[in-house]
């Protein structure tokens, strides 16, 4: 075996081994392919997966997301429903076509268009599934059950026709158009962004801002200052915008005079002498001509409406909260400002090209990126100097704001007004907020608070891409008469066109013309179509619907239940919200999905976003083999992360609950089985009168019922977290006051306290199924005697467990007792006394009533649980007028020292057998000795008891070297010598 071997398998911890094999057995007996197809009483439950890309390997965003996706379904199945689950591949878009220009070297679009489309999308298609491998792996060993073998993909023609159906019904429904408006694009990709792709970019940088000085013609000497962030749009300026009821003054200073809002005053001039010369209101400067500050555009005669440029306007959107009161206008660049241009028929300055560069007739700048991604503020500094170097420039400062960047390859991104084909999403905004109301969100705030409020402040969604790698917007325009015509499907494109048509990638589609009732020649136009709008088709695409499987489709939609991260809110959720309602499948207004858990950000430790260049975070692989795949699925299913909530990643949580969950499970069942052999177990709930039979079942169906309401309302924390709590009281609660009598000689105990543990370490492993499914079947197939031999058995194959009659006084009462007990301990505890010392009596003073009386009643059963736990002879109540106390007898008789003694010297020999690997079949031969007189007595005494407790066959005073074990030991300051002989 080589080192790296060795290391690897020392890294696989026993609970990391156990999960490979189940992984084996369930795809040697196709477990999951069983679980899908087995009989459904309850009908179909239909589950939406979002397609992740390939072009990664999956972080722990990726597994937060499988991990819910996973759970839920698993419980669904169990609850009688059939749920497939199809897993899905993104394949188009800006992330695929970015790597691809990385690896190709090429810097712009136009190197793209030297090397060729064809080219370039062949090696996109290349790179798409790159690590798909990986994420098989990844899934596979997380346990997530998902069919990734018939798994559909964004790029197949199949998917694409969908898509295109989707495409032309909005078309025939009057919700798409081509319109000119000011949107965000990204330079370095050369394409516009939907709004809520600019949201998910923003970023906090400092930029220069800086008040210009616009001199006006009749009156020269007195300047307009206006403010901007963005210097390099005012060379595209051409008018200025004032609130018409706001106060302005003239103000001189040192010779030269300026025009800006009364109450900003102080904060323009705060360290300059000033002299108000009037006050006037916005109107008055209305229709003022002043200078543009750059001649590039002023003196074309073919600039139309030129004579309605370079002027002062009133607009509403002009506000004094920052800036100086007065707005410089580029209507080439905002929406206000093109919204302005517009209203007054302003002069169309676009100085600024598609890729970001200032175009030729900019001569002073010609070709300079307007806002480069290395350095944002470079440009604007240019701008500035020219502006200081023409008496132009009256202040500038660093201003730190929030500024959009791309959300794939980081460019600073434009406002720019440009043409982009939309759907008009603010003609089914109604639409859209009444069937918001019908979805069960999970947590509820993201229904009315973060989607809610995005819907309501909807804008038309930016649909088409001028890039290459996607699905072509299927689009014929005439050269000749500008006829249009929207293709809907290969059939009616091989129809138009007379041609075979197989794939429906641009560069295929692209040479395929038809002929227009004009004479004229149809050509497809260029732009492909948002990555967005091709996931949120997803629903009739991955099942070729229209074309294919309609019945099917029609019967399921809308969907019972999707998940993904809270970014998806103005993502996928949304793309999702908006092709369904506008669609109206089977003539219903209706989203596409029901239900939909909502996860949080999962960060590195220490908060940062996780990195692989910052190594700040496990790899999950890795994670598995140290810990178990279980404890990391707990771990997050029972985290707030589940609730749209942030959760820093800590590896120590996943040990934790390798811990307190699967390590105090598996010991649970490993003693259950000591004694067990040949012991059958039924699926009928126990009857016992043993109080602690009573109150584990009855917790258990509490477990039951908690888990179900809550797994039935999505909420999965609330589901998951009282397993680990249940798994507690089971193991230091029920299984540690039992084990008595699991070894006593009283049959019917012995046989009720088994039962009892089968019987529950059965349920729970079905409660534990869908969460932490390598445990619930390890337990399961134990339990069962199955023992992996029969394929057709598993825990994932059973039905979910009703809840049972929850026993609410037993669980209230057993709190009690256990609050009394905690107290107890903690005396003990101040006393310095060890509980294997018996002690005289434990007093417990309780809440008395009105008349004196003490209020708590106690039975006989549960009294006896105290004086076990407590180590008591006996427990007196007493009335009390304060909270809930208790005294301990701390005196300690010589007979109550020997009995200590006597638990004592049961623990180190027992500790001895547990030393040798014995079972309770092993019996032994004891050796002891000790020259303590108080000691000899206590053991001499209570011989038999200790032997009974020890599974020893006999005990000798004396010495053996005939023996396996040796210890000399401490008890109560004298030594004992003990030595053990397997018999």
């Amino acid at each position: 075996m080589s080192g790296q071997n060795k290391k690897e398998k020392q890294k696989k911890n026993i609970y990391s081994a156990m999960e490979d094999q189940i992984l084996s057995f369930w795809e040697k007996s196709k477990t999951f392919e069983k679980s899908v197809e087995k009989e459904a009483p309850n009908g179909d439950y239909v589950f939406y997966d979002g397609p992740p890309f390939a072009t990664g390997t999956p972080h722990y965003g990726h597994i937060v997301a499988s991990v819910m996706k996973d759970a839920v379904p698993r419980y669904w199945t169990m609850k009688g429903y059939r749920v497939e689950r199809k897993w899905g591949w993104d394949c188009h878009g800006l992330p695929v076509e970015n790597l691809a220009e990385k690896e190709l070297e090429l810097k712009d679009k136009t190197d793209i268009e030297k090397m060729g489309v064809e080219k370039f999308n062949d090696y996109c298609q290349s790179i798409v599934l790159r690590y798909a491998l990986e994420w098989k792996k990844i899934i596979k060993r997380m346990g997530r059950w998902v069919d990734m073998e018939t798994d559909y993909k964004t790029m197949d023609a199949d998917y694409m026709e969908s898509i295109w159906w989707v495409f032309k019904s909005l078309w025939e429904k009057d919700l798409i158009y081509k319109g000119h408006k000011a949107m965000h694009i990204c330079p370095r990709c050369g394409t516009t962004l939907s709004n809520f792709e600019v949201t998910q970019g923003y970023k906090d940088i400092k930029d220069l801002s800086c008040i210009a000085k616009f001199e006006l013609v009749d009156e020269p000497g007195t300047f307009i200052l206006a403010w901007t962030t963005t210097p390099w749009t005012l060379i595209g300026n051409v008018a200025l915008a004032v609130g018409e009821k706001i106060d302005y003054v003239l103000v001189e200073i040192e010779k030269e005079k300026f025009i800006l809002a009364k109450e900003k005053i102080e904060e323009v001039f705060k360290d300059k002498q000033y002299n108000i010369i009037k006050e006037l209101k916005g109107k008055d400067l209305v229709n003022k001509e002043y200078k543009p500050l750059f001649d590039y555009y002023a003196n074309d005669e073919k600039l139309e409406n030129r004579e309605n440029g370079w002027k002062v306007y009133a607009s509403d959107f002009v506000s004094t909260e920052e800036g100086v009161g007065i707005v410089h206008i580029a209507p080439g660049f905002g929406e206000d400002d093109m919204n302005m241009g517009r209203e007054y028929k302003l002069p169309f300055v676009q100085h600024v090209d598609s890729n970001g560069r200032f175009k030729d007739e900019v001569k002073d700048f010609a070709g300079l990126e307007v806002k480069p991604k290395d350095n944002h503020q470079k440009t604007d500094i240019e701008i500035i100097k020219y502006l200081a170097h023409n008496n132009l420039l009256f202040h500038k400062e660093k201003y730190e704001h929030s500024y959009p960047h791309c959300w794939r390859c980081d460019t600073p991104l434009l406002n720019y007004a440009t043409e982009s084909w939309f759907v008009e999403v603010t003609k089914i905004k109604d639409d859209l907020i009444k069937n918001n109301k019908e979805v069960h969100w999970v947590p509820g705030h993201i229904k009315d608070g973060r989607f809610g409020k995005w819907l309501e402040q909807a804008k038309d969604w930016a649909i088409s891409r001028n890039r290459y790698w996607g699905a072509p917007l299927p689009v014929w325009i005439c050269e000749s008469c500008n006829e249009q015509k929207v293709i809907g499907s290969r059939k009616e494109l091989e129809m138009h066109s007379d041609e075979s048509v197989q794939d429906l990638h641009k560069q295929f589609v692209d040479k395929i013309e038809i002929k227009c009732k004009c004479g004229g020649v149809m050509k497809r136009i260029p732009e492909v179509l948002d990555c967005w709008f091709e996931s949120g088709s997803m629903p009739y695409a991955q099942d070729h619907y229209p074309f294919e499987n309609k019945e099917k489709f029609e019967k399921g939609f809308p969907a019972n239940f999707i998940a993904e991260g809270v970014d998806q809110t103005r993502g996928w959720f949304y793309t999702l919200h908006v092709l369904a309602t506008a669609l109206k499948i089977n003539n219903k207004n209706t989203t596409s999905f029901q239900n939909v858990i909502v996860n949080g950000i999962v960060l590195a430790e220490d908060g940062q976003k996780m990195a692989k260049r910052l190594s700040n975070y496990p790899d999950p692989a890795e994670l598995f083999e140290r810990h178990s795949a279980d404890a990391m699925r707990y771990y997050l299913l029972s985290s707030s992360v589940l609730l749209a909530e942030n959760l820093n990643f800590s590896e120590e949580g996943v040990k934790l609950v390798l811990q307190k969950v699967e390590m105090l499970l598996l010991n649970v069942y490993k003693f259950y089985e000591m004694f067990s052999e040949d012991f059958e177990i039924s699926e009928k709930e126990p009857k016992s009168k043993n109080v602690l039979d009573e109150w584990i079942l009855a917790r258990l169906n509490q477990l039951i019922e908690t888990t179900t309401k809550n797994m039935d309302e999505y909420n999965i924390p609330k589901a998951v977290r009282p397993i680990e709590e249940f798994i507690s009281d089971l193991s230091t609660w029920y299984v540690r006051r039992s084990r008595d009598r699991f070894k006593g000689d009283d049959k019917k105990d012995r046989e009720s306290a088994l039962e009892t543990t089968g019987y529950v370490l059965l349920q729970l492993s079905k409660v534990m199924a869908p969460f932490m499914p390598f445990m619930a079947e390890q337990i399961w197939q134990k339990v069962t005697g199955n023992d992996f031999k029969d394929e057709n058995k598993s825990v994932h194959l059973e039905a979910w467990i009703e809840a049972g009659k929850v026993d609410g006084k037993i669980i209230k009462e057993m709190e009690m007792i256990r609050k009394i007990v905690e107290l107890g301990l903690a005396k003990r505890d101040e006393a310095n006394i060890k509980v294997r010392q018996p002690l005289k009596e434990l007093k417990v003073k309780s809440p008395s009533n009105s008349a004196g009386k003490q209020k708590l009643k106690v039975e006989d059963k549960y009294i006896d649980l105290i004086k076990d736990e407590v180590n008591v002879k006996a427990v007196i109540f007493e009335g009390n007028k304060e909270e809930l106390k208790v005294e301990l007898n701390t005196e300690l008789t010589d007979e109550l020292k020997q009995e200590g003694i006597k638990r004592e010297i049961v623990r180190f020999i027992n500790a001895l057998r547990k030393q040798a690997k014995l079972t309770i079949k092993d019996s032994v031969q004891v050796y002891w000795q000790t020259k303590d007189e108080n000691t000899q007595k206590a053991i001499s005494e209570n011989l038999e008891d200790i032997q009974k407790d020890t599974l020893a066959g006999e005990m000798k005073n004396e010495k053996s070297e005939d023996i396996d074990l040796e210890k000399e030991v401490n008890v109560n300051g004298a030594k004992v010598w003990l030595g053990i002989k397997k018999i």
